[in-house]
């Protein structure tokens, strides 16, 4: 006769989560500042975001704090844009 298997099956085995499954403890991850996260909407918006800093981004912030300040910046930035063009439409005018 042969002996028993006594190994559980993986259907009787508990589901590891990914964060268990690795033995290093995951370092705490800082909320950024506001000043922070208003460089990394200004870097992301012209485009000179590096990928360190976006991947701090996306795992220490709140996706909707970026996408507020996202929305903020483009009203100021097109705002912006329309009292330069005036500044220098009605200086070019007289």
């Amino acid at each position: 006769m042969s002996a028993p298997n006594t190994e559980p099956t993986p259907a009787q085995q508990p589901e590891q989560s990914p964060e268990q499954a690795t033995s290093e403890p995951q370092p705490t991850v800082q909320r950024p500042s506001m000043p922070g996260m208003l460089q990394s909407v200004a870097a992301a918006a012209f485009g000179v975001q590096s990928e360190k800093k976006r991947q701090q981004d996306f795992q220490a912030g709140k996706p909707g704090d970026y996408i507020a300040l996202g929305v903020i910046f483009v009203i100021a930035f097109i705002i912006t844009l329309i009292v330069v063009v005036n500044i220098v439409l009605d200086s070019v005018a007289k």
